[in-house]
């Protein structure tokens, strides 16, 4: 989002700025995948074919919806019956595909039936509009909007009244194997889990900064307040400030003529 009125955004073709960046960390490989499209920002953060698939395919769904309409979305409750149709035709062409992948081969691709339907992801859809924000979540990956500055009840009574149970292990698992009670894909999970996303669509102020979208890779160690605050301080073009150690580091450095490594213009990667 621009912090800037909407008539004086600083992205391409009056869009709003943005960025990506994504980090395979110490996995064999990198399950994340980002696609940004003309009035379509989104993040999934999935087992990696099925990522790719949706990176290919969850914008041109959702355009094709909005498509159909016969007027303007606008309402709350139309955006939410969008959402659903796009995240629910995707989850069905993974399962067409999933039933048309190969009985045996030698590569070890997941989309091979059967370990097909034992894959699946979260995905967090943006959709920004000149006077709203549009956000749908399926999982555990996150959309935080910084203005100015399954351990939910109501998930575990869902799963409950499906006849499935949570089970504590390390964390909160669906039958004790999904740590999220929402996914597309996971078939051998359903219903217990959903792909029905929970979509929110607030109004845009103009003390808006901007919108987070990240996989649990960020959420499980950095808080809502903290993404914020580092987010805004790139933006800016402002360093964070060295703690205590790091301080006493550079002194030291300093008094050696050691060079810091900190670059004279803060850089955000």
């Amino acid at each position: 989002m621009s912090p800037l009125p909407r008539s004086e955004a600083r992205g391409s073709g009056g869009l709003p700025m943005y960025g990506l960046a994504s980090s395979c960390g110490r996995r064999r490989d990198m399950e994340d995948a980002v696609s940004v499209q003309p009035e379509f920002l989104r993040k999934a953060a999935w087992a990696k074919p099925v990522a790719e698939a949706c990176k290919e395919r969850m914008h041109e769904l959702v355009a094709e919806e909005l498509a159909g309409l016969r007027h303007p979305v606008g309402a709350e409750t139309e955006w939410k019956t969008v959402m659903e149709r796009s995240f629910a035709r995707t989850e069905e062409e993974l399962l067409e595909r999933c039933n048309g992948a190969p009985r045996s081969a030698t590569c070890r691709c997941e989309m091979q039936a059967p370990d097909c339907l034992r894959v699946g992801s979260t995905a967090v859809v943006a959709v920004v509009t000149p006077d709203r924000v549009v956000v749908a979540n399926c999982g555990d990956s996150r959309a935080v909007l910084c203005r100015n500055g399954p351990e939910r009840p109501d998930e575990l009574k869902r799963i409950q009244a499906a006849g499935g149970q949570v089970i504590y292990w390390d964390c909160p698992r669906v039958l004790g194997v999904l740590s999220m009670s929402r996914a597309i894909g996971d078939h051998y999970l359903k219903p217990y889990v959903t792909s029905e996303p929970e979509v929110t669509a607030i109004q845009r102020m103009e003390e808006d900064e901007f919108l987070i979208l990240a996989s649990d890779g960020l959420w499980d160690v950095v808080p809502n307040g903290l993404a914020c605050k580092v987010a805004r301080m790139c933006l800016r073009g402002t360093a964070p400030p060295l703690s205590p150690g790091q301080a006493q580091q550079k002194q030291e450095r300093d008094a050696l003529g050691v060079p810091t490594g900190r670059a004279s213009k803060p850089r955000c990667f």
